[in-house]
């Protein structure tokens, strides 16, 4: 769930726009709301780029084997892109 003026890091966007345009799958208007099958028609979310390429925090995965000279430590930082939600329509 989102609104307008919220700031969410998701997966990266592979797009040169700074403006990324979706379709919402469900839109909640007070009490009124409405499921899309699969997404909604006449309706979409504007989202302004901030951040097209970021890394996350590193994440560790170690294997340790107990009296058998086994240890192997791997690292992984996920890519992502910060965006601004500046439109619901």
């Amino acid at each position: 769930m989102v609104s307008e003026g919220e700031k969410l890091e998701i997966e990266l966007l592979q797009s040169d726009d700074k403006t990324a345009i979706f379709t919402p799958l469900l839109v909640i208007d007070g009490d009124k709301s409405v499921v899309g099958a699969p997404e909604v028609a006449k309706a979409s979310v504007t989202a302004e780029i901030i951040d097209s390429d970021t890394q996350g925090e590193k994440v560790t995965a170690i294997r340790y084997k107990a009296k058998k000279r086994v240890r192997k430590v791997r690292g992984h930082r996920q890519r992502h892109a910060t965006i601004e939600i500046t439109r619901i329509a």
